[in-house]
């Protein structure tokens, strides 16, 4: 990504799917449906964000992040970005927009579960404040792996 590249964090809307679908396919090995994400951008609870690049040239979404706010706690369950655009800090912009949102309606904790091996996602959570608190033991049912359970302060 070119430097003067200008990332804006913006609501997932209905026809960025196609977008986020591609990410998707790529990011995981049992990814979510077309339907899974419509549920999700419907849903009252859940806050869908993209993140979208303009490098001058051209407008695309390169990551994005879906997470629910239920009483006082903000519980990741999506986060993926391009393959080709990862360790360029735009998960962490997701995530801090996480915790904006969280911090401006009272939320008090984020959690999430992630897979005991995604040792690069459990590094990126813990450089925003997350430390392992828990298991889930055979919690994806596509591999038997078990979460972690992670928690951070917001």
């Amino acid at each position: 990504m070119k430097k003067d590249a200008e990332v804006l964090i913006d609501i997932m809307k209905q026809e960025d799917l196609t977008e986020v679908m591609a990410i998707e396919k790529q990011s995981f090995v049992s990814p979510w449906t077309w339907g899974m994400f419509e549920k999700e951008i419907n849903a009252g609870q859940s806050q869908c964000l993209v993140a979208r690049v303009n490098n001058g040239k051209n407008h695309f979404i390169c990551g994005y992040i879906i997470f629910w706010l239920v009483a006082d706690e903000a519980h990741l369950h999506n986060l993926a970005v391009l393959p080709e655009l990862r360790g360029q800090g735009l998960a962490g912009y997701l995530l801090s927009a996480m915790k904006e949102i969280s911090k401006q309606l009272g939320i008090k904790a984020q959690t999430l579960e992630v897979r005991e091996n995604n040792k690069e996602a459990i590094k990126l959570y813990g450089k925003y404040g997350f430390v392992v608190k828990g298991r889930r033991r055979n919690y994806y049912s596509d591999t038997n792996e078990d979460a972690l359970i992670m928690w951070a302060d917001v």
